[in-house]
């Protein structure tokens, strides 16, 4: 059992828990993800790391209330446990690898969008202890969505936000922000994103047309965590990959983007049918559509 230490609302919806989980902390990466479990009988749910703590031996998850079993887990407060916090699982992201001073020398842009800004900020703090200041955009619909503002301020080079509503910062896309900075002169070696998926797809055809280096994290499409079910498969350069065993970070520009969106939104339609079942279920009523498929 792995007792929550901390429980925050960052938004409508959106839940930080930080969880003591002292060798999933001690083994931790940026970039990599866990496999959460609210009970006995819930649901295998990957959640990107948004930080870790070695000597704390904390894990810090964010999960947004979507579906029947994140909505179990936001349920849960401080002093409740998860049954299981499997992991770390994935591969690092790719400049943990790369020699101080080849790291030293490259200039980072990093997009977080919506709930996709969480696992932005253990990359950027990671870079940040080894020298490295990123710049940051952080993107939301409205400033009452934007989240982690005040951690990636504290880490970032510059930090960046946009408002499809202008709320708040710049008014307008990530994408039209992003070529904006460009425009102004400053120079990235590469650019890395995490958010919905369509916001993906058009960073990086923006960046494509600079020729800049992306790459992007595809953690949405994950269900089982470990490659068995299939649910996660993606045509990354004309090439089938498991997001949740060779990824979740590829290669933006070979990634199949659109294949990916059909992939998510069909899964996406079953959750929407289960949480209306479940509704059902609580309100006292019992739907027979559908039940015998769950069997």
């Amino acid at each position: 059992m792995y007792p929550i230490l901390e429980k925050r609302r960052l938004a409508e919806g959106i839940y930080l828990m930080k969880v003591l989980a002292p060798r999933v902390a001690r083994a931790a990466l940026p970039g990599q993800f866990v496999i959460v479990r609210a009970s006995e009988c819930g649901e295998r749910i990957p959640l990107t790391i948004a930080d870790y703590d070695a000597m704390e031996g904390s894990v810090t998850i964010v999960t947004q209330a979507i579906g029947v079993s994140t909505r179990k887990i936001c349920a849960l407060e401080a002093g409740d446990r998860l049954v299981d916090v499997a992991g770390p699982l994935g591969r690092p992201s790719e400049f943990v690898n790369l020699p101080s001073e080849q790291l030293a020398k490259r200039r980072y842009l990093f997009i977080g969008g919506g709930v996709g800004t969480a696992p932005v900020y253990p990359q950027v703090k990671w870079l940040a202890e080894h020298g490295v200041r990123a710049d940051v955009i952080v993107g939301a619909k409205t400033r009452d969505m934007l989240i982690y503002t005040d951690a990636m301020r504290a880490v970032a080079g510059n930090l960046h936000i946009a408002t499809d509503d202008g709320s708040e910062g710049f008014r307008g896309l990530v994408t039209q922000l992003m070529e904006q900075l460009i425009a102004q002169g400053n120079h990235y070696d590469e650019v890395v994103a995490i958010g919905p998926m369509i916001m993906m797809k058009f960073v990086a055809l923006t960046t494509k047309k600079y020729g800049l280096k992306t790459t992007v994290s595809l953690n949405a499409l994950m269900v089982d965590g470990t490659g068995m079910c299939g649910a996660c498969r993606v045509t990354v350069g004309g090439r089938t990959r498991f997001t949740c065993v060779d990824g979740p970070e590829f290669d933006a520009h070979e990634v199949d983007f659109d294949e990916a969106m059909r992939r998510q939104g069909m899964y996406r339609s079953e959750e929407q049918r289960r949480a209306a079942i479940a509704a059902e279920r609580e309100a006292g009523h019992v739907c027979r559509i559908g039940l015998d498929k769950q069997r």
